[in-house]
């Protein structure tokens, strides 16, 4: 799964919950990022598919939550 640069910005937009407690710190360092620097969303799109990727396999429920995205 790749998530896309509109689904990225719904994500660091929203207020969603996740279980993986390593994604909610990863998620809220790259709100950080993006609020201090918009243009960093190609970045932040990149590290956070690279993430996915790695830990899809023990993301359970909040790997469904970001293809809903």
């Amino acid at each position: 799964m790749q998530l896309s640069q509109e689904q990225m910005v719904k994500l660091l937009k929203g207020n969603y919950t996740f279980s993986l407690w390593s994604m909610s710190m990863l998620i809220t360092r790259l709100k950080g990022v993006y609020a201090s620097d918009p243009t960093s969303l190609e970045k932040c799109t990149g590290e956070m598919n690279a993430f996915v990727n790695k830990f899809k396999g023990v993301m359970g429920n909040d790997y469904t939550v970001l293809q809903k995205l």
